[in-house]
């Protein structure tokens, strides 16, 4: 897991107990010993670059939070995007999202996405069920 995901998703787990009446500092140590759940789709997109682009930042802002502004390049052959959606049962238990679009053939984009969760003693896969349900957004 990248580093940035695990701190993001322990804060993130600390701030859900903390709303919820819990204690977020004690939610917080927890999260940093919880396995983790990680799922990455690559796909092809039969658009071009800039439609692929616009299409993940439509999801993007449509399921969940940005974590990172969307600056890029002009020019660039690649982009990536970092948001926070929710996920699990009850939508409790955070998700970090990463997008990385890349130009590919004529007419076409690669997107690989990747979706990082905590998991604690039930297996929710959150993060397979979040990856698996973005790709479907995204290829509609």
């Amino acid at each position: 897991m990248h580093e940035s995901e695990n701190e993001i998703l322990v804060d993130e787990l600390a701030a859900v107990a903390a709303v919820t009446g819990g204690s977020g500092r004690l939610a917080g140590l927890m999260a940093k010993i919880m396995r983790n759940n990680i799922h990455e789709i690559d796909l092809v997109v039969p658009m071009p670059y800039e439609g692929a682009v616009e299409r993940v930042v439509e999801v993007q802002e449509r399921t969940g939070r940005r974590l990172e502004p969307r600056t890029a390049e002009p020019g660039a052959d690649e982009r990536t995007f970092r948001f926070v959606t929710s996920g699990g049962t009850g939508g409790m238990n955070p998700v970090v999202v990463t997008v990385l679009v890349a130009r590919g053939g004529e007419g076409d984009s690669s997107i690989n996405l990747r979706a990082a969760a905590k998991e604690g003693l039930i297996r929710q896969r959150a993060a397979e069920r979040t990856a698996t349900h973005l790709a479907a957004l995204l290829v509609e």
